[in-house]
């Protein structure tokens, strides 16, 4: 049988080319924080995550090489200060783990289902089962630390219904049915994710010195206490218990251990996950009110996102993705 050269689709390059950058960039994070964690338990973890980073760089440098595209540049160890003095506690890198490999059971998950070529596909396969793994195994110790705030709890269903009235989706003036479970896990972990967004933010507004930065990062934390305050008080007025967050506090360090560059492009990646999150919630959402406020704020999050492609544009930080030729301006030359 001839083996045929396939190419890479733009799929594939394009997905393969995001998780090097998103790699590169987690690789300085990861070694950060192991360079000051002393709780034996978490260490492992940020080691074994180090460590699939490192390889899933590898195996994207191995097949770029074999098709002839360059590599990005992406984040080295000019973005980290392992001089710098903590900026987070033990418990925050736990955190980091568990949130990441959360987001990133997502962002692999799309691009799963979008290559065909038999290496790039067994790549996000393993990559998407070693993430997974991760995220077990961080929630496994969260749990054992005390440090994991359970989802509501209802009471189970005792038969099957059906939707009988349109006031299920648009209420009648002060009467709305109760949240449903698919609602209430899309609530519930937008709180979480946003009460890390806040941490992370408290920490490094204590470090960052440029001005511009300073005040995007003001702006990302006051965007996300916003959705906090909106779904707890959701949850108090369907007398449900508000998430409270789990202390993991900042230290007082005022040295930063990133670049800017790099803070600013962890940002750009929180805002895009974030923006398919809440998407993926206004689409489960069955009540009008909660349909409306994901709209408002998938609306508010693109635009707070707008300035921070700004700011990495005007400094020329962002590495524009592979792209397709200009076939006009071929035609024309």
């Amino acid at each position: 049988m001839v083996k045929r050269n396939i190419r890479l689709s733009s799929p594939e390059i394009g997905g393969l080319w995001g998780v090097y950058i998103q790699e590169t960039m987690s690789i300085c994070l990861l070694k950060y924080f192991l360079h000051h964690l002393q709780d034996n338990e978490i260490k492992p973890i940020l080691q074994k995550s180090l460590h699939l980073s490192q390889t899933h760089i590898n195996q994207i440098e191995d097949i770029f090489s074999k098709e002839n595209i360059p590599l990005p540049d992406g984040f080295t160890h000019k973005d980290i200060n392992l001089s710098a003095p903590p900026l987070f506690y033990d418990l925050f890198a736990l955190s980091f783990v568990y949130s990441m490999n959360r987001m990133g059971m997502v962002n692999l998950g799309f691009a799963t289902s979008t290559v065909a070529r038999a290496d790039v596909l067994d790549f996000f396969t393993h990559a998407l089962n070693q993430t997974t793994e991760l995220y077990a195994e961080s929630t496994n110790l969260m749990l054992s630390k005390g440090i994991y705030d359970r989802p509501p709890m209802i009471t189970y269903p005792e038969k099957v219904e059906y939707v009988k009235k349109q006031s299920y989706i648009v209420a009648a003036v002060g009467k709305k049915r109760p949240l449903n479970a698919v609602e209430l896990t899309e609530i519930f972990f937008n709180i979480e994710r946003n009460y890390f967004a806040v941490l992370l933010c408290m920490g490094l507004l204590q470090v960052v010195k440029d001005k511009e930065i300073k005040n995007y990062i003001k702006n990302g934390m006051n965007l996300s206490e916003k959705q906090i305050n909106f779904f707890n008080d959701l949850l108090k007025k369907e007398d449900l218990l508000g998430t409270v967050p789990v202390s993991m506090e900042v230290t007082n360090s005022t040295v930063s251990p990133f670049s800017d560059k790099l803070i600013v492009a962890l940002f750009h990646f929180l805002n895009s996950i974030d923006v398919t999150l809440i998407g993926h919630a206004l689409s489960l959402s069955m009540r009008l009110d909660l349909a409306t406020y994901y709209s408002k704020l998938i609306g508010e999050i693109l635009a707070y996102a707008e300035k921070g492609f700004n700011i990495m544009v005007n400094r020329q930080w962002l590495e524009q993705p592979p792209q397709a030729p200009d076939r006009k301006s071929l035609k024309e030359m």
